[in-house]
């Protein structure tokens, strides 16, 4: 890929999903973009980069798709579910018993299994059957990822990861695949959304899930992006990051419930009140 190529497919991740493309990368981005050029019947570089420079919008969602990472697995990190199951969560239903609401969004869910994970805590809370009113929201850029979270059909391999025998009663067996339980997916609403577009569709949320998504933003783009998840939380609400994550932004402070789980600072709280 010729330099001046390189630099252009850069400027398009960037102002399409916030990727920071750089040049140690290339041979990555060389390889995710292969599928693509098959797909597309481009012979080389050279065709599928000539085709973006003319706008073709199918080709830059494709390409975007691509260079994005939708690698996730069920219960993802135990000591922070064990974390929001054990500590997080009862806290929080303490805090809510009187209007008994919990807002929680899972921000570039990939295929659902961060969601479905939280979804599967909150069914054995028995918080709906009390009366709870759930919103639990997953977005991510991908729409492909996110007509495969709807679905809620994955391989064995992909359920062997996390779950555990208590869990797998949310699941039912279909041929090669399992399939996530009709009243969990109805627990979630998934929305395909760009975290660089307006978050003003949501509001008070108590916990919102952005992990492993920031370290592949640049300091600009990720500082933005925390300001704006600031403005959605309600005052005790929790921000709870990916251990590669990195929190360079004054607004959020570290919480007492562990690594990767932030609080939003005084100062926030005040500015946005």
């Amino acid at each position: 890929m010729a330099p001046d190529d390189f630099a252009f497919l850069a400027r398009l991740l960037r102002r399409r999903s916030g990727l920071s493309l750089t040049l140690d990368k290339k041979a990555l981005a060389m390889r995710r973009l292969e599928p693509v050029m098959r797909r597309f019947d481009f012979k080389d570089m050279d065709g599928l980069i000539g085709e973006l420079r003319l706008g073709r919008e199918a080709l830059a969602e494709a390409v975007t798709e691509a260079m994005t990472v939708n690698e996730s697995s069920f219960f993802r990190d135990t000591a922070m579910f064990r974390t929001l199951r054990e500590t997080v969560l009862p806290r929080l239903v303490a805090a809510r018993a009187q209007s008994k609401r919990l807002r929680i969004w899972s921000a570039a869910c990939a295929a659902g299994q961060e969601p479905y994970s939280i979804a599967i805590f909150l069914s054995q809370m028995g918080l709906t059957r009390e009366g709870w009113n759930i919103d639990l929201i997953a977005t991510d850029l991908s729409g492909e990822a996110i007509a495969r979270a709807e679905a809620g059909r994955y391989a064995a391999c992909e359920i062997e990861r996390g779950l555990d025998p208590h869990a797998m009663r949310y699941f039912r067996r279909e041929r090669s695949e399992w399939v996530v339980d009709a009243a969990l997916r109805r627990m979630v609403t998934f929305k395909r959304f760009n975290l660089l577009d307006s978050f003003g569709w949501l509001d008070d949320m108590d916990i919102v899930f952005c992990r492993n998504v920031l370290m592949y933003f640049d300091t600009a783009t990720r500082m933005d992006v925390l300001d704006r998840i600031a403005d959605t939380m309600a005052p005790d609400g929790l921000l709870i990051l990916g251990e590669n994550d990195t929190l360079d932004r004054a607004g959020f402070s570290p919480s007492a419930d562990g690594p990767g789980f932030y609080a939003k600072s005084r100062a926030t709280i005040l500015r946005l009140g």
